[in-house]
């Protein structure tokens, strides 16, 4: 019986354990994880909000992360000037941003 009742309590904690790692992930209303496709929309919203363009203040969760160019030399670009950074958008432009306000000073269009 001990056994059995062993048994059934490990199932129960795989159980819960895969139910909290399914929902830690965002989903939108329809159950669909969209965390992957950030970098397919930062284009077509910026573009849409208006603040794709020079003199425009980059969100926050575009301003580093995975959309941050730490290899400038290997992308062919200049170094940024002190107090920036580059930022890769999903169609392949560069925008050179101030890392504190978000601001882009420039925007360099993918060859």
């Amino acid at each position: 019986m001990q056994k059995q009742l062993g048994t059934w309590l490990v199932i129960g904690a795989l159980m819960m354990s895969c139910a909290a790692s399914v929902t830690a992930q965002p989903q939108d209303d329809h159950g669909q994880n969209h965390q992957a496709q950030n970098h397919q929309n930062m284009y077509d919203r910026g573009r849409s909000e208006g603040w794709y363009k020079k003199g425009g203040h980059v969100p926050a969760e575009y301003n580093g992360g995975s959309y941050a160019v730490d290899d400038w030399r290997g992308q062919h670009l200049r170094q940024p000037p002190r107090g920036y950074h580059y930022v890769r958008s999903d169609n392949g432009d560069f925008l050179l941003v101030a890392i504190t306000t978000g601001v882009i000073a420039s925007i360099i269009a993918s060859h």
